[in-house]
């Protein structure tokens, strides 16, 4: 039997070590399409593909992610948290070690899907176990706090990458991402304890509390607008290699400092939203941020469409992932609050939702080609407008 560590959620935050590892395991989505970003000029080259073509491994590894989410938060809620994440873990590393040696395209379109597979069991599990361990204002700003410090990841990785695809190239970037798997698994091996005990584990069919979460109408309208907020975001990820380095002629080098210095304006967001969650009530701030992520998006619209210099999208690209600092860690504790007793079943569904909106959106930033940025204008206030749908759909029904 795992180890095991007090089941009962409380106000208290967590401890360090558990919150930077949990942290650790949430970044898995951006560690493993941020750090080989800037090499999408160089695998297209070295494989015989166009831009979209090689956004298509970008696809493959949501996909992935997304059902390998529904299936990894489930099977939590009926035998626990510990095993299900070691085994996924386990099977990142090896697909990881397929993905850095595919001999061609199609094979590492292949790999990454199955890489997504199993990479799932980090996020999906890191929310449940911090959702077994914390509720109220706690829950708010733990998740404020994961979502920040894991947003670290997309600092460093595209700056990482453009450092590193310089040196060894795209294998040596994916041979990388292999390493980062192997030390997630060393670390929540380490770390990470039972947090579900038997007789609070759902009984009957592993996938039981799929059927019950989805029931519940603002449950669904938190993960509408978590996921509608993420399609923003991987609009921005799929669309930004070619958007600094083609359309505004940046060196991969640059592109890595450009995509940080946006990431940490998400960072910073997330911090200050964290702070808040103590006086300002999370729906709130998620109200606030969706309104202000359609102006911004209707922003960079009008200026792509008045044909401004490139360089000029840099300023509403910001603020746009920015403002999803406020949004998604405080719309994660809204939701898993909503999935009260099945938070494993619910963490799968806003994870999947989120990853396989971001296998719809992604391929669509690049159909203008790579000196175009009319699509990805389209997808974030497409994706925004859906965001502010959603939250009219979170509202708590008056009675008569």
């Amino acid at each position: 039997m795992p180890p095991t560590t007090s089941p009962r959620a409380s106000n208290a935050p967590l401890g360090t070590g558990l919150l930077l590892v949990l942290a650790f395991l949430a970044a898995t989505g951006p560690f493993t399409t941020d750090l080989y970003l800037p090499s999408f000029p160089e695998i297209a080259g070295d494989l015989g593909s166009s831009a979209s073509g090689v956004q298509l491994t970008l696809t493959a590894f949501l996909i992935g992610m997304a059902a390998g989410q529904l299936a990894f938060g489930p099977i939590s809620d009926r035998y626990g948290r510990f095993r299900p994440l070691m085994l996924g873990s386990g099977a990142f590393v090896l697909a990881s070690v397929v993905c850095a040696t595919a001999p061609n395209l199609e094979v590492l379109i292949g790999a990454r899907f199955v890489q997504g597979l199993c990479a799932a069991a980090g996020p999906v599990i890191a929310r449940a176990v911090a959702s077994d361990l914390t509720s109220g204002a706690a829950a708010a700003r733990t998740f404020s706090l994961l979502m920040t410090i894991g947003g670290v990841a997309p600092v460093l990785a595209p700056a990482l990458g453009g450092v590193l695809t310089g040196l060894w190239g795209w294998r040596g970037v994916l041979w990388t991402l292999a390493g980062i798997a192997a030390l997630m698994f060393a670390c929540a091996a380490a770390v990470v304890r039972e947090t579900l005990p038997v007789e609070k584990r759902t009984p009957g069919p592993a996938f039981k509390g799929l059927g019950l979460v989805i029931r519940r109408r603002r449950f669904l309208g938190y993960v509408l607008l978590f996921a509608s907020s993420f399609g923003v975001l991987m609009g921005y990820i799929s669309a930004s290699p070619f958007i600094y380095q083609s359309l505004m002629g940046l060196s991969p080098q640059v592109y890595g400092l450009m995509f940080g210095l946006n990431a940490a304006g998400m960072v910073g967001a997330g911090f200050i939203a964290a702070r808040l969650a103590r006086r300002v009530p999370a729906r709130r701030m998620v109200v606030r941020a969706v309104v202000v992520l359609i102006g911004v998006s209707a922003a960079m619209l009008v200026l792509v469409l008045a044909g401004v210099a490139p360089l000029l999208l840099a300023v509403p690209l910001f603020c746009t992932v920015c403002s999803l600092g406020f949004i998604m860690g405080n719309t994660t504790a809204l939701a898993l609050a909503e999935a009260a007793g099945s938070t494993g079943s619910g963490s799968a569904v806003l994870g999947g939702a989120q990853f396989l909106m971001g296998a719809a959106v992604s391929p669509l930033t690049g159909l203008g080609g790579e000196y175009s940025a009319l699509p990805l204008a389209l997808v974030m206030l497409g994706s925004a407008l859906i965001a502010g749908t959603a939250v009219l759909l979170t509202r708590e029904r008056r009675p008569a």
